[in-house]
């Protein structure tokens, strides 16, 4: 279970303080697509989502999309974004992860990984060893798969809020 636990919970990508990510040591950042970035309906990024692409960048953060979804539904926001992407990621497992921080010639320690599911994005982040920051999910509409994953994270977010681990709604970094 502990692995499931995110080192940090901000209630968007929007309200996550990069600042103290920075100063943390962390200099790329692994995004999720789906209801991290867009809704799963949606085939392209936002003005906002531009916007913080630029700012981050800005910055001096290596920026990257790490998502399930296959690569024709990450491509439209590669490409508008202008960043690099790993796509069919197999999340949780932490393959790509290693593959990432080969590539890029970074440590774990430099790393965080922003997403909306625990058993996905948070439980792959921390198998990897990297910084695993939780966001509430954009949307409620979903895939298929996804649904299944949220019926499970409802007893996970029970037990977590009985231990006082972790509660929605309840944002620290």
């Amino acid at each position: 279970m502990d692995r499931l636990v995110p080192d940090i919970y901000a209630k968007s990508l929007y309200t996550i303080d990069y600042e103290k990510l920075k100063d943390s040591g962390i200099k790329c950042i692994l995004f999720d697509l789906d209801n991290t970035i867009a809704p799963v309906n949606i085939s392209s990024p936002s003005k906002d989502m531009k916007k913080l692409v630029n700012e981050l960048e800005n910055m001096g953060f290596k920026l990257l999309i790490l998502s399930n979804s296959p690569k024709n539904r990450v491509r439209p926001f590669k490409e508008q974004l202008n960043i690099d992407s790993a796509h069919s990621a197999g999340k949780p497992f932490s393959k790509k992860y290693k593959k990432i921080m080969k590539v890029y010639n970074f440590k774990d320690t430099e790393m965080a990984a922003v997403g909306d599911q625990l058993l996905t994005d948070i439980l792959g982040a921390n198998l990897a060893g990297i910084t695993s920051i939780l966001v509430n999910p954009i949307s409620d509409t979903e895939y298929v798969w996804t649904k299944f994953n949220r019926f499970f994270e409802k007893f996970i977010y029970k037990k977590f809020e009985k231990r006082e681990i972790l509660k929605k709604g309840k944002y620290y970094d």
